[in-house]
C-alpha cells in the first residue's frame, strides 16, 4: 500500500482523521528465535561448500525438522548474480513460495518446506541461505545534552532534507509533524501486508514507535510551545512502515523498505536512513542480508543511521553486557548509536550511559560498536493518539498544550538513533555535498569525550544494580554534539569506507586485544582515522582507546566483565557454543521496555 504527498494529492491536517487501536506489545527489542551474540567462525563466502552456504539458525532447522519435510520456513536466498525468473522456479518447484523480491541484495524472500532447505542450498547460482529473521524496535534534556541550541542559533533546522523513517510508521495527523496545515511526511508506503485501516479510516502507525521516532527526528513541538521538538524541526519525513501492531516485522520487510529508499532518493531528496530497530546476528556482516541492504543504501549517498540494541544489561558468566550489539548495528559502515540518559538536568555533564545500552565488540566480526551515544532515555516526543504502546503504557502519556496524549515518553537506543539522525540532516543541509562517512567522521571527532571511569545505575522496578565502563565498546567515540560537529570543517575523504568502525582483534598468544583499522575490503591506510594526525584514532576516540592501538593487556579484561566473561565474547575458533548469550528471548533476559527507567 503506498500514498505519497504532492501537488496534487497533499491534503490539509484537518482533513485526516485520528484513531484509538492496539491492544498489547513488547517495547523490547526481542527476537522471537533466540538471539545470538558472541564469537564465532564463519567461512568466506568464496569457495563455499553447500553446506556452507546456510547460516547456523538454518542448519539448525534443517536438522530439527529433518523427520517434518513439510514445515514451512521463511528464508532469505541471496544469488551469486542477480536471479532470473528460473531461479525462482527452481524454488516454486521445491514447493516454495515467493515473498519480497529483493534486488538490493541480488536476492528474494521465499517460504520454502524445510525438506527443501539442502536442496535450496545446493543450488549452484546460490550464494548464501539465511533465515528472514524477525525483528522489533529497540526503544526534553535530549536538546541541551546534544547542544542543538547551537544549530538553531546558526538557522539549520533540516529544511530540504529528506530523512526515511523505517519504522511502524508515522502518524502525519500529529500538528508537530506539519508545516502549517500540511503534513511534512511525504510518503508512505506498507510493507508488512497488515492492515493500515481502522474503521475506514487510514492510519498509519497502529504501534506508536514510528510516530515518537519521526517527532525525535523532526517535529517541531508546536503542541509544547516548542518545548518537545525534534532535532531538525523542518526536515521532510518519508514512512515506510515495516512493523506491525504489535512492533514485529523481519528482515525481507526492512530490506524490501531499504529498497524503496534508495529508488525514492533523488524525488524526495532522502539522505539520512533511520532504523531504530534490530535483531540478534546470525553470521558475518558481509553475508548477512540487512547488512548488506544497508551498506548498498550508505554507497547509494544515504547515511544510515541503526541503534545499538538494548541488551546491555545481559551478563553471561560475567560478561557484563559485552558483545550485545544488534544487527544492522554490526555493519561497519553504518552510524551505530547507545543511549544516554539526560539525569534530569540540562547540563550534559552529569549524563550517565543507560545500563541497557548494548555494547560492543559485535558478534562475529569484533567490530567496535557503537560509534558515538546519544539521549535515550525517558525522551518525550510525539505520539500516535491511541496505538499500541500509548494503551500498554498510560502513565508514560505526557500533556502538550491540548491534551494528555499529544506526548509519550519511552526509552531505548531506539530514541537515541533518531537524534543522530536528525543530526546529519542538519549537517547535510549545512553542507549538502558531505557523503555519508564524511558525516559520520565529523559526528565522531566532534563528539564530547568526557566521561567518568565508571557509573552505577539502578532499576526501580527490580532494585537491581548495574556497573557501566566508559570505554570504546560503550560509548564508542563519544556524545554527538552538534554543536561541534556543525562548527567543524574539517572533510574525511570521500571514498565509501573512509570512516570505517574499526575492528577489535584478540590475541591468544599474546593475551592483547588490539584494534585495526579496515576490513578485507577496504585498506587501513584508505581509514580516515588510521592515517593522520586530523583523523587519528586518539583525536576520533580521546581516552576511551588505550594508546598503541592496545584496549588491554593479558591481565586486563574491561569494566567489571570476569576472564571468563572475557571467553564468552571472544569465544573460541572452533567452538561456537560460547557465542549463545541466550536462548528463547523474554524480557526478563535483559531487554529495556518503557516501564523501566534508571535512576
Amino acid at each position: 500500500m503506498v500514498w505519497k504527498q504532492n501537488s496534487t494529492t497533499r491534503r490539509k491536517r484537518n482533513e485526516r482523521h485520528s484513531a484509538a487501536w492496539g491492544k498489547r506489545l513488547s517495547l523490547a527489542v526481542l527476537l522471537l528465535t533466540g538471539t545470538v551474540f558472541g564469537q564465532q567462525n564463519s567461512a568466506s563466502p568464496r569457495g563455499m561448500k553447500a553446506s556452507d552456504r546456510v547460516d547456523p539458525e538454518v542448519a539448525k532447522i534443517m536438522s530439527r525438522f529433518a523427520a517434518r519435510p513439510s514445515q514451512q520456513v521463511k528464508v532469505i536466498v541471496q544469488y551469486k548474480q542477480t536471479p532470473k525468473t528460473a531461479a525462482f522456479s527452481r524454488v516454486q518447484n521445491m514447493g516454495g513460495r515467493v515473498g519480497h523480491h529483493l534486488g538490493l541484495v541480488r536476492g528474494a524472500a521465499f517460504t520454502v518446506p524445510a525438506g527443501s532447505l539442502q536442496a535450496l542450498a545446493n543450488d549452484p547460482e546460490v550464494a548464501f541461505v539465511s533465515l528472514d529473521h524477525p525483528l522489533k524496535s529497540m526503544d526534553d534534556y535530549s536538546d541541551a545534552a546534544m547542544n542543538v541550541t547551537a544549530a538553531v542559533n546558526a538557522a539549520y533546522d533540516g529544511t530540504g532534507i529528506g530523512v526515511a523513517v523505517i519504522d511502524s510508521g508515522v502518524n502525519d495527523t500529529h500538528a508537530d509533524l506539519a508545516k502549517g496545515n500540511v503534513s511534512r511526511v511525504l510518503y508512505h508506503q506498507d510493507f508488512t501486508g497488515t492492515t493500515t485501516y481502522l474503521n475506514h479510516k487510514q492510519v498509519w502507525d497502529l504501534y506508536g514507535h514510528g510516530t515518537h521516532v519521526a517527532g525525535i527526528i523532526g517535529g517541531n513541538g508546536s503542541k509544547s510551545n516548542g518545548r518537545y521538538a525534534g532535532v531538525a524541526p523542518n526536515v521532510n519525513m518519508i514512512d515506510l512502515r515495516v512493523l506491525d501492531a504489535n512492533g514485529a516485522g523481519s528482515d525481507s520487510e526492512v530490506i524490501a523498505a531499504i529498497q524503496q529508499a534508495i529508488a525514492l532518493k533523488n524525488t524526495y531528496n532522502i539522505r539520512v536512513i533511520n532504523l531504530s530497530l534490530g535483531r540478534g546476528i546470525f553470521s558475518r556482516y558481509a553475508q548477512d542480508p540487512l547488512c548488506q541492504a544497508v551498506e548498498s543504501a550508505w554507497r547509494a549517498g544515504i547515511v544510515v543511521v541503526a541503534a545499538a540494541g538494548n541488551y546491555g544489561r545481559i551478563s553471561l558468566n560475567g560478561s557484563n553486557g559485552y558483545g550485545t550489539v544488534a544487527a544492522p548495528g554490526n555493519d561497519p559502515l553504518v552510524i551505530t548509536v547507545g543511549a544516554m540518559k539526560a539525569m534530569g538536568t540540562y547540563s550534559r555533564t552529569d549524563d550517565r550511559i543507560a545500563s541497557y545500552s548494548s555494547k560492543g565488540p559485535t558478534t562475529y566480526d569484533h567490530v567496535v560498536k557503537p560509534d558515538v551515544v546519544a539521549p535515550g532515555n525517558l525522551v518525550v516526543s510525539t505520539d500516535s493518539r491511541g496505538s499500541t504502546l500509548e494503551t500498554l503504557f498510560p502513565n508514560n502519556a505526557v500533556a502538550g498544550n491540548t491534551s494528555l496524549h499529544d506526548y509519550l515518553s519511552l526509552s531505548g537506543t531506539s530514541m537515541a538513533t533518531p537524534a543522530v539522525a536528525g543530526g546529519a540532516a542538519l549537517m547535510l543541509q549545512q553542507n549538502p555535498n558531505l557523503t555519508p562517512d564524511q558525516v559520520k567522521a565529523r559526528l565522531m571527532k566532534t563528539a564530547y569525550k568526557t566521561f567518568p571511569t565508571y557509573s552505577i545505575a539502578t532499576d526501580p522496578a527490580t532494585g537491581l544494580t548495574y556497573l557501566s565502563s566508559y570505554d570504546v565498546f560503550t560509548v564508542g567515540a563519544g556524545y554527538v554534539d552538534l554543536g561541534a560537529a556543525l562548527s567543524n570543517t574539517d572533510l574525511a575523504p570521500a571514498n565509501v569506507g573512509a570512516a570505517l568502525s574499526p575492528t577489535a582483534t584478540y590475541n591468544s598468544r599474546t593475551g592483547m586485544v588490539t584494534v585495526s583499522n579496515g576490513n578485507g575490503t577496504v585498506a587501513s591506510s584508505a581509514v580516515v582515522w588510521g592515517s593522520s594526525v586530523v583523523w587519528g584514532s586518539s583525536v576520533v576516540w580521546g581516552a576511551n582507546l588505550s594508546g598503541s592501538s592496545v584496549v588491554w593487556g593479558s591481565s586486563v579484561v574491561w569494566g567489571s566483565s570476569t576472564a571468563t566473561g572475557f571467553s564468552v565474547v571472544w569465544g573460541s575458533s572452533t567452538d561456537s557454543a560460547s557465542s549463545v548469550v541466550w536462548g528463547a528471548s523474554s524480557d526478563s533476559n535483559g531487554a529495556f521496555s518503557a516501564t523501566d527507567t534508571e535512576e
